[in-house]
């Protein structure tokens, strides 16, 4: 990751809040804990990924700044696209090596 001038995006990281429906049951909602700057690369080529294109999913990776709210952060958050409201799985969470910044490999076309 370079500058961060590099991070134009915006992201809703979200989770899933339980939710009591009064019946005893849990449901989960998601809710926004917190909006990010983000930047995104999208992946291209190589078989798994012409796979996953073919099959309605596009993978990318999203990266944020590292911050004590990104690092709480796992595979079981969604992001979400401020502007036009796509929503990514997070497939996995990696620090990046200089410490300021988390890659999250993400997969949008799937249920969340």
């Amino acid at each position: 990751m370079g500058a961060a001038g590099e991070l134009r995006y915006r992201v809703h990281c979200q989770r899933r809040a339980d939710v009591i429906d009064g019946y005893g049951n849990t449901n989960g909602e998601w809710q926004t804990e917190f909006t990010v700057a983000a930047a995104y690369r999208h992946l291209r080529g190589g078989e798994d990924v012409i796979a996953a294109r073919l099959s309605g999913r596009h993978p990318a990776i999203i990266t944020v700044r590292a911050s004590s709210q990104s690092e709480q952060i796992t595979t079981d958050w969604r992001l979400v696209d401020a502007r036009d409201g796509t929503e990514w799985a997070i497939s996995d969470v990696t620090a990046e090596t200089d410490g300021q910044y988390i890659a999250l490999l993400c997969v949008s076309g799937v249920a969340t």
